[in-house]
């Protein structure tokens, strides 16, 4: 059953007891003690699955009955099982939100005023955002260090001083607003040919000489080791990528205060230091996102 219909048939059958009983019932949560299950969503990567967890067992530990749902798809996916009520809620990019979702090609100046222009956007269709990570994970180009010498490459642009460059993409992120077409047209790379690679083995194609250059994220465990060169994205392109729950305003009503409290403490823990190391956890020391979320609540008094 979706969770939106979930919601409804306990919103029912409680007004049946309001009635059987012959009295007011005021706040649901409050009369019965019972709140519907609230279902998470998460996209298909890493990071996450980790948030998702995060959120999973801190809401279940602070008396929440939550269900997890990974590998729901891309922005445009996930959205949709959001609007349709096959969710409830999920970990979205404030910067995704408006070049993605709302269209908008104007990008705010500042990572806070994109929270609020996103927030502003949900708001209108029913939804709300509580509040962002200190962390963004921005989308960037990266090269290898040798190959920016070479050709003095400091910014996206200045890849045009090397010729033909191979471009690894992920293949979700070919077209649409943040994608591979957009990014060249942009910053007029007339000159580059893109291949579509799965996220993660776009290092294994930098390291390989393979692909010249490619999109990856700036939480990604391999960028700490210093083996990669990011190149400035001066054209401000991918925007301001702070994250934030997005959430049903009748989910936030249904579960009470406490509930939205409990995401926001996990959330300010989310430093990009935190998160690279988080998502290393499980990229490279192979972890579970189980594990790792239980581990890094724990070591913050959240578990």
């Amino acid at each position: 059953m979706r969770a939106g219909a979930r919601r409804r048939a306990w919103a029912g059958l409680l007004a049946l007891v309001c009635l059987a009983a012959l009295t007011g019932c005021g706040g649901a949560a409050s009369a019965t003690g019972v709140r519907p299950t609230v279902v998470i969503g998460a996209k298909q990567f890493t990071e996450q699955w980790i948030i998702g967890e995060m959120y999973k067992q801190a809401l279940t530990k602070a008396g929440y009955d939550v269900e997890l749902k990974n590998n729901i798809g891309s922005t445009e996916i996930i959205d949709g099982a959001l609007t349709s009520g096959q969710i409830d809620l999920y970990p979205e990019y404030t910067g995704v939100i408006l070049q993605v979702l709302a269209r908008d090609e104007s990008i705010p100046h500042s990572a806070r005023d994109t929270f609020v222009k996103a927030k502003a956007f949900q708001e209108k269709r029913g939804l709300t955002m509580l509040e962002p990570t200190p962390f963004q994970n921005k989308n960037a180009v990266a090269v290898k260090p040798a190959f920016a010498k070479k050709y003095g490459l400091r910014t996206i642009g200045d890849l045009k001083k090397a010729g033909h460059v191979r471009f690894a993409e992920y293949p979700d992120n070919i077209s649409g607003a943040l994608g591979y077409t957009e990014l060249v047209k942009k910053y007029g790379l007339t000159d580059t040919k893109v291949r579509s690679l799965n996220i993660g083995l776009q290092y294994k194609a930098l390291d390989h000489g393979d692909v010249e250059a490619a999109d990856v994220f700036t939480t990604d465990p391999q960028l700490a080791r210093g083996n990669y060169t990011l190149l400035e994205d001066d054209k401000g392109f991918y925007g301001f990528q702070n994250v934030a729950p997005v959430v049903h305003k009748d989910v936030l009503e249904e579960q009470g205060p406490k509930f939205a409290e409990t995401l926001d403490k996990v959330d300010a823990l989310l430093t990009e230091k935190a998160v690279q190391q988080l998502n290393r956890a499980v990229d490279t020391v192979r972890l579970t996102p189980a594990e790792v979320a239980e581990k890094f609540l724990v070591a913050n008094g959240l578990l």
